[in-house]
């Protein structure tokens, strides 16, 4: 009450009234509650590897302040060989999860996770294969005749399947790629698994020659990479907070393609000691020369877009191929809620 009474008197000496004090205090104490309100929400995210210009957008978003814009504090933990983010997310430890495509958002759905993909980042998956010019292997369907095709186990489980359905690929002309390049090097007649926006650039370096790259998705694969995944209880709890940072990463990845990166790059680097500038500039321009991240339906809907048409196609594609079962519920894998509404859409170059 003294306080009170002693602010009253000072403000009459200074010629102020008691409603001049009053509504100056209650102005005061509504500026600080405005404040909290304002408060930025935590947000932690998870990638599905080491940082890398694959993950651009998000720190682009991050280093030029757009996720503060949209009132997000964003965390990035970097994935890894000795981190498993996507175990993460359902466990509540993550908000976000970057997964890598959508046969694994299929997959869950199969497992009963509760978490959903609500935007997909690259409109095309950035697996190629890759093959020795000169060799007779100079075209897509050439492939089938080599005796040496270097796979992943998980593109042997994934793409593999496809490409044996849907073009006659045959599964004992394979052999476990291990991420070294060795024995595609030493042997012309081998075909090798990779991205777009990396491998090539180490073949060439480590080979003196430049390996022909065959994109999947332009032979067909038509699945969707880079998802963004959340809890389906994120959803229905805070979906303003799932749609400012679905929003805010498109952005930022409108941004990192086609503004400068140069801040967004020095995170990564940050992150990953052993990516390089050169490596940086070469991924960053296949993405753009390949429309990895926008091309097709995000040229009109935005990047991030996803349509329902293209997941059924894509999805007939998998059960075809006996990857998935063909009666699984895959309308439950994702959302095109927080999408396909043209944000960011300003920020693309005119032709």
């Amino acid at each position: 009450m003294r306080s009170f009474m002693g602010s009253r008197r000072q403000g009459e000496k200074a010629g102020f009234g008691v409603n001049t004090v009053f509504i100056a205090t209650l102005l005061a104490f509504i500026t600080t509650i405005a404040g909290v309100a304002k408060a930025e929400d935590k947000v932690r995210f998870g990638t599905n590897w080491l940082a890398e210009p694959e993950h651009g957008g998000y720190y682009q978003a991050l280093a030029d302040g757009t996720y503060k814009k949209y009132g997000l504090d964003v965390t990035i933990l970097a994935g890894g060989p000795l981190a498993n983010n996507r175990l993460l997310l359902p466990a509540g430890k993550l908000d976000f999860y970057m997964g890598a495509n959508m046969i694994q958002a299929f997959d869950v759905v199969e497992q009963g996770i509760p978490t959903i993909v609500v935007a997909a980042m690259f409109q095309k998956e950035p697996q190629v294969l890759m093959s020795h010019p000169g060799q007779g292997l100079d075209t897509f369907a050439d492939l089938k005749k080599s005796p040496l095709i270097l796979v992943s186990k998980e593109g042997l489980a994934g793409f593999y399947q496809w490409m044996k359905a849907d073009y006659g690929f045959r599964e004992e002309q394979t052999r476990p790629y291990t991420f070294n390049p060795g024995p595609f090097l030493s042997n012309k007649q081998a075909v090798q698994e990779g991205y777009v926006s990396s491998e090539p650039l180490t073949i060439e370096k480590a080979g003196g020659f430049k390996p022909n790259v065959f994109l999947l998705a332009d032979q067909g694969f038509s699945g969707y990479s880079t998802t963004l995944e959340t809890r389906i209880e994120m959803i229905q709890k805070n979906p303003d907070l799932v749609k400012r940072f679905v929003e805010a990463s498109i952005i930022g990845w409108y941004n990192y393609i086609y503004g400068d990166n140069k801040a967004a790059n020095a995170l990564i680097k940050k992150d990953n000691p052993e990516m390089t500038d050169e490596l940086i500039a070469y991924s960053i321009a296949k993405m753009k020369e390949y429309g990895i991240v926008d091309s097709g339906d995000s040229l009109k809907l935005g990047i991030g877009s996803m349509t329902d048409a293209r997941m059924k196609d894509f999805f007939d594609k998998m059960a075809k191929s006996k990857v998935v079962k063909a009666d699984l519920p895959y309308q439950k894998a994702y959302t095109t809620q927080f999408v396909n509404k043209g944000v960011g859409l300003e920020l693309r170059p005119k032709p």
